[in-house]
């Protein structure tokens, strides 16, 4: 049995297509088995909503009067720094960017309040932006400060552009320290005090597609409350990763870079996020539909919580020194059950990501589809696979020579 992309977009047209979430299918196949499923399932529909740190947006101020040359200069929004050295009025924010007056240096943790993932809320939603530039001045972009207020609708083009998201699979973050520690990964208690975790597992979008064999470059998915695609690979990605028989990871693996217009976008579906002690990001809400071509593609969209497992590791020493060292591994449903045992130690879990708002991602998706206004797209490019060679390479330390 095999469809197409056009088969079931006409379908979609039709009002005709049969779509069901990735936690429906689970128990569809149980009931009626994967051959025949694969015959009536059309389309399978992701979600996953939890902090993205590598995220940001892009925008094009215009041109003040007289002009300016934000590029090469200074600018914050709302006191966060953006990225200024494009050209004349364009510039990037990144989500976990914080004014310079942040706790970093204080001898407490630290709440680190607002930051770019913040402003990029607040944009979404509509909210006004104080925006100040400083600049060196040139012939032909004389002025060299502006203080002004700026929201979405008075900028030309806002776009969301995250450049790793969708996480395929991730760590159980723990701690085998004496002390409290404050981490990307939240607040982790001494003596395995806890263990958090932050991905939606059988609903996250590349769980649903270990091989991505539907997911590529140009996939169209939901992103932020609007529409985005996929616009690469994510940094970090790495298929070669140890799998299980049916091509799951059982490590961090593949990434997807995405994109989309912000004007289109909503503020619960794009939140600003503040890490004690870390500091701040962006909790994205992302959902993928995955075209169910074959039986082969609907078998993976079966995939449930207690097939997909994740490595806990400690975050005090090993994952700071970058040892490969991992404590063990549990499964989803494990880590859902609010309990695990590390070291022959009972510890209560928490998920950094939401699974309800996933589960409404994913039927926001679906209902898109079934009214017709989400089509699906054929990707331009696969994602590099397992069979692509890549490796993760971690930084090496080149010392500089001293002279003389």
């Amino acid at each position: 049995m095999t469809k197409s992309i056009a088969e079931i977009n006409e379908k979609i047209a039709k009002g005709q297509a049969v779509v069901v979430t990735a936690e429906e299918v689970i128990d569809l196949v149980k009931k009626k088995g994967v051959a025949k499923a694969a015959k009536e399932v059309d389309v399978v529909t992701t979600g996953t909503f939890g902090p993205m740190c590598s995220s940001g947006a892009y925008f094009n101020l215009g041109h003040s009067k007289p002009r300016i040359k934000v590029g090469g200069g200074h600018v914050y929004l709302n006191e966060v720094p953006a990225y200024a050295g494009l050209a004349a009025v364009d510039i990037f924010i990144g989500a976990s960017a914080t004014p310079d007056d942040d706790p970093r240096n204080r001898s407490h943790p630290g709440e680190f309040n607002y930051g770019g993932g913040h402003v990029i809320e607040e944009l979404v939603a509509g909210k006004d932006i104080r925006l100040v530039i400083t600049a060196y001045g040139t012939d032909c972009y004389p002025r060299r400060k502006v203080e002004t207020w700026i929201n979405l609708e008075s900028m030309n083009e806002a776009v969301l552009f995250n450049i790793r998201n969708a996480y395929q699979n991730y760590n159980v973050a723990v701690n085998l320290g004496e002390r409290t520690i404050y981490t990307y990964m939240g607040v982790l208690k001494p003596n395995l005090g806890n263990a958090n975790y932050c991905s939606a597992g059988q609903l996250s979008p590349l769980l649903n597609d270990p091989l991505y064999k539907t997911i590529g470059i140009g996939t169209r998915i939901f992103l932020g409350g609007g529409t985005g695609y996929v616009a690469w690979q994510g940094t970090q990605h790495n298929p070669s990763v140890p799998r299980t028989d049916n091509g799951v990871p059982r490590r961090p693996a593949g990434t997807l870079a995405v994109i989309g217009a912000l004007k289109e976008m909503k503020p619960q579906w794009l939140v600003g996020t503040s890490f004690v002690g870390y500091g701040t990001t962006l909790t994205v809400g992302l959902g993928v539909p995955i075209p169910i071509l074959s039986e082969e593609i609907l078998s993976y969209t079966a995939v449930t919580d207690q097939e997909v497992f994740a490595p806990i590791v400690d975050y005090f020493e090993a994952y700071p020194q970058r040892s490969p060292d991992v404590l063990g591994e549990v499964t989803y449903a494990q880590l859902k059950s609010g309990k695990i045992k590390v070291k022959g130690k009972e510890v209560p879990t928490a998920s950094l990501s939401s699974y309800s708002r996933a589960v409404e991602i994913a039927n926001t998706l679906k209902d898109w589809i079934q009214k017709g206004g989400f089509y699906l797209t054929e990707p331009v490019a696969p994602l590099p696979s397992v069979e692509s060679g890549i490796v993760f390479k971690p930084m090496q330390d080149r010392p500089f020579e001293k002279e003389g």
